[in-house]
């Protein structure tokens, strides 16, 4: 998404240990054209997959998946990172390791949100080591629930986690793939 990449190059801002920084847009301050354009290219991706439901974990995955919902006219459930006093035990969980926070999560959703029934679609802000959208599969799975696939706004293709979600023969579609951050710059695959 060559829009993305743009935006990416403008304002991203490439911090040690290979950590991106792109709060001007998206995990801080979001851009809510740029997100609907994001929600809009999810749903050219994935139209034929007959999508019921998107699943992202908060916070940073929110805005991207609650324009897919919007345009797609789906539902959107978010795993929460901290259960809250009114969710009963009636949960689905996952652990969740944030390589950039350096902390594990254990992320929920009420079982009232998945269903066997469901067609699901994962989106996330980032893939670096793949994390947490493995969470967000595990729960999927234990829902039995049917997952059409995982849509990422950012992919650091230089890492693991692409690798692992295709290794479960998940479809992966990820919007602006980055290469590396050789000389503190963005570089895209294909560049």
């Amino acid at each position: 998404m060559k829009l993305l990449e743009e935006r990416i190059k403008q304002d991203g801002v490439v911090l040690p240990g290979n950590v991106l920084k792109i709060n001007q847009f998206l995990n801080h301050q979001i851009d809510p054209q740029l997100m609907y354009e994001i929600g809009q290219e999810f749903e050219r991706l994935f139209k034929d997959a007959a999508v019921t439901k998107i699943l992202t974990v908060e916070a940073s995955g929110i805005a991207p998946a609650i324009m897919a919902g919007l345009v797609m006219d789906v539902p959107v459930v978010f795993a929460r990172k901290k259960k809250p006093s009114t969710l009963d035990n009636d949960v689905y969980v996952a652990e969740v390791y944030s390589y950039t926070k350096k902390v594990t999560n254990t992320i929920s959703v009420d079982q009232k949100f998945l269903a066997e029934t469901d067609r699901v679609l994962v989106i996330d802000d980032f893939l670096a080591n793949g994390q947490a959208v493995l969470g967000l599969l595990e729960i999927c799975q234990q829902a039995n629930a049917h997952i059409v696939g995982a849509g990422v706004v950012v992919e650091k293709s230089f890492q693991d986690g692409a690798k692992l979600i295709k290794d479960r023969g998940v479809r992966l579609e990820s919007l602006a793939r980055i290469a590396s951050f050789e000389d503190d710059k963005v570089h895209f695959v294909g560049e």
